[in-house]
């Protein structure tokens, strides 16, 4: 009872106060209140798969990407109130700002919404889980950061993985598109991994959070025009999915993955992150009906592994941002 008082304590601390290490509680209390949060956050964006496929069955990509970051928006705006922080951006800063958020956001969502709706929400997730070995090779080729032999395995298995998922999925049922979104989505990604080191050691994350949430949401407001959304066929079930998606995904998980960063480091956090992948197979064979063939399953098992090997000593792969898509 006692330990769960404190975890309580310490999660309303998060939107209210200071970060979480600066309170006095000693180090074994908050390792276990990080693992737990990490543990939380892996189900939480694990899960954001399945709500996506469900909800853009009825609303449009697009406008389900400015429902969803509008209300990103406004939680973290609200938290930061709370922590009696408005949000501030300077002149200089204000193109790339807005660009990482076009590009982490609108365009990311561009790929991933609509290569979704076209796939199953299992595939989705172990291709853009493998995002972090596409991350540690763009900064060897673009930074010139060396590799280990390690990485160098884990992004050849990445690779075998992927793509016999997707040689096994077109056989199944020829989807092409959707993988071309799902691409977009990786190395849009990528870039906004890139682009926003600058921006890290000007503003906290939750400033950075929520101006990419901003300008994200604005980026999709030419799109939208060219939309439709049904609203009558907007029922208690897709509202839940996309209170789900903003409040949760793009809010709240991103609030809790960041105290897991100041607690456990970007190497152990990045170990529960890479089971967002697992927790969305899993979840779409029990609620969605979804089945993977053997070959799918085998393929994906080799991606998951080939990340983890990849993350093992990478600083690359788990720096700074978010997993991508959250």
């Amino acid at each position: 009872m006692q330990e769960g008082i404190v975890l309580a304590s310490r999660l309303v601390r998060i939107f209210t106060c200071r970060p979480l290490s600066v309170y006095s509680l000693d180090m074994k209390s908050k390792r276990r209140t990080a693992i737990i949060l990490a543990v939380i956050t892996a189900l939480i964006w694990g899960l954001s798969f399945l709500s996506i496929k469900t909800a853009v069955a009825v609303v449009p990509p697009m406008s389900l990407g400015f429902a969803r970051f509008v209300i990103a928006s406004l939680i973290l705006f609200i938290v930061l109130l709370f922590r009696r922080k408005l949000p501030k951006l300077a002149i200089k800063d204000f193109p790339l700002m807005a660009a990482t958020g076009f590009v982490g956001v609108t365009v990311y969502f561009l790929g991933e919404n609509n290569g979704v709706m076209l796939l199953t929400a299992s595939e989705s997730s172990i291709i853009i889980g493998t995002i972090p070995v596409l991350t540690v090779l763009a900064d060897r080729i673009f930074a010139g950061t060396r590799l280990g032999k390690k990485q160098y395995l884990g992004a050849i298995l990445s690779a075998i993985g992927v793509t016999v998922i997707v040689l096994e999925s077109l056989k199944l049922s020829a989807q092409p598109k959707g993988y071309l979104f799902m691409a977009i989505a990786a190395f849009s990604w990528v870039a906004y991994a890139f682009m926003t080191k600058p921006l890290a050691s000007k503003y906290s994350r939750v400033e950075v959070s929520f101006w990419h949430s901003f300008f994200g949401a604005l980026g999709f407001i030419p799109f939208v025009l060219f939309e439709t959304v049904p609203w009558n066929m907007i029922n208690l079930n897709i509202t839940i999915q996309v209170l789900y998606l903003g409040i949760f995904c793009s809010a709240l998980g991103y609030l809790f993955y960041i105290t897991c960063l100041g607690t456990l480091g970007a190497s152990v956090a990045s170990v529960f992150i890479n089971l967002i992948p697992v927790v969305s197979v899993v979840a779409s064979f029990l609620i969605l009906g979804e089945r993977l063939s053997a070959w799918q399953l085998t393929g994906g098992a080799i991606a998951i592994i080939g990340v983890y090997i990849a993350n093992l000593t990478s600083k690359a792969a788990a720096a700074g941002t978010a997993p991508a898509g959250q």
